[in-house]
């Protein structure tokens, strides 16, 4: 459930995010004034909140996944970006962009398919690194 709100609140942020900006228009760095004002229309603010409960739904994934899961199973949602892209956006997507979607989604199948979490005997028997101490990588 916590992958499919990662799935859904994610592409969702970032559509919400795109529209609002689209009403804003552009905005620099050096007009910080300009963000300020962005972040507080309304499908920003609302694009940001999206993204603020997919950040929480991603926290909280790490928590009992480990990342080299979750951080492929979260790309799956460029698919449903595309999808929301073409119907909420009405952005064309041309079909080199959907076969490369289609190749990494085919990809992510490959590398999702094996276990969630390290088996713990695995992660016991590798030491966690001292702060500040040098990590060798083993081959």
């Amino acid at each position: 459930m916590v992958l499919v709100a990662i799935l859904i609140f994610g592409p969702l942020g970032d559509v919400f995010l795109k529209r609002g900006m689209g009403q804003v228009g552009a905005v620099t760095a050096a007009h910080w004034i300009q963000v300020i004002r962005a972040v507080f229309t309304p499908w920003v603010a609302l694009g940001i909140g999206f993204l603020l409960v997919f950040f929480a739904a991603y926290l909280h994934a790490l928590s009992w996944a480990d990342l080299t899961y979750v951080l492929p199973a979260t790309s799956l949602g460029y698919v449903v970006l595309a999808l929301l892209s073409t119907y909420m956006l009405h952005e064309q997507v041309d079909l080199t962009r959907w076969l490369g979607i289609l190749l990494v989604s085919l990809a992510v199948g490959f590398v999702t398919r094996g276990p969630e979490v390290t088996p713990r005997k695995q992660r016991e028997a590798r030491p966690e690194p001292a702060l500040g101490a040098p990590v060798r990588s083993e081959p």
